[in-house]
């Protein structure tokens, strides 16, 4: 039995979580206080556990928490999940909560509802040791946090998510070669690569000549457009914004 009183509609609806934070050219700095706000903002915070009524149900998922600017978006540990986040010294309230509606296996659903309800349990005093934060209601339930590490632009395989989701397109950036290479979904790539002040110069694209369907044809077409020019980029966490001259963006993930 659930000791907290549920707070938070959830509403199902299909959503796409952009992201919170983004530091131009730059990995996000350590997520410190900004003015007199506690220091749980601007971080990409994964959930290790729920402990309900003395017992300790741990994450089996990508569950997470990212908190900034008066919103709260991550992931339940099946559905994605956006929120209102009101910030009061130590203690942190989410309300109107939005959700998405997927169906995923026993467990995940099963963390998932748990996870929902404590945070969906009014106030939830906050407090953040070593890179830890946990969230304690007032019946003293309990979501234990672990601050993530940020993803590395160089030696990380991000994969793209733009123009196509489905494409296996990816890129690598290599610090010591100053190159990227990697898949335009269809061939494979190779080019210069100078990084600079937020910005990314691409070199004439190296590629092999396989032919491949239309669709993943026409996503190398878009990706192609990124070389032989200067982008910008934007690195949040684990996504990698590139955005060319013509303000096209392509977007990409790193790779588990």
């Amino acid at each position: 039995m659930y000791r907290q009183k549920q707070r938070l509609t959830l509403t199902v609806t299909a959503l796409a979580l952009a992201p919170l934070a983004a530091a131009c050219g730059n990995e996000k700095a350590d997520g410190g206080s900004v003015g007199a706000a506690p220091p749980i903002t601007g971080v990409h915070w994964s959930v290790d556990s729920v402990t309900v009524d003395g017992t300790t149900h741990r994450s089996p998922s990508d569950a997470h928490v990212e908190i900034t600017d008066g919103e709260a978006a991550g992931n339940y540990g099946c559905n994605h999940f956006n929120a209102k986040a009101a910030v009061e010294g130590d203690s942190i309230e989410l309300s109107d909560a939005t959700t998405t509606g997927m169906a995923c296996e026993d467990k995940p659903m099963d963390f998932e509802r748990t996870l929902a309800r404590t945070l969906a349990d009014g106030a939830l005093k906050t407090e953040v040791k070593d890179g830890r934060l946990t969230l304690t209601t007032e019946a003293g339930d309990r979501v234990h946090l672990t601050k993530a590490a940020d993803a590395s632009l160089y030696g990380t395989k991000w994969q793209v998510t733009s123009p196509a989701s489905q494409s296996k397109a990816h890129l690598i950036f290599d610090k010591k070669t100053g190159k990227v290479s990697g898949s335009l979904g269809c061939n494979k790539v190779n080019a210069k690569a100078t990084v600079s002040d937020g910005h990314i110069t691409l070199g004439a694209p190296s590629t092999t000549r396989m032919m491949c369907d239309a669709s993943l044809m026409n996503v190398e077409k878009e990706l192609l457009r990124l070389f032989n020019s200067t982008v910008s980029y934007e690195l949040d966490h684990r996504t990698l914004s590139l955005t060319s001259e013509n303000d096209a963006v392509v977007t990409a993930v790193a790779d588990k």
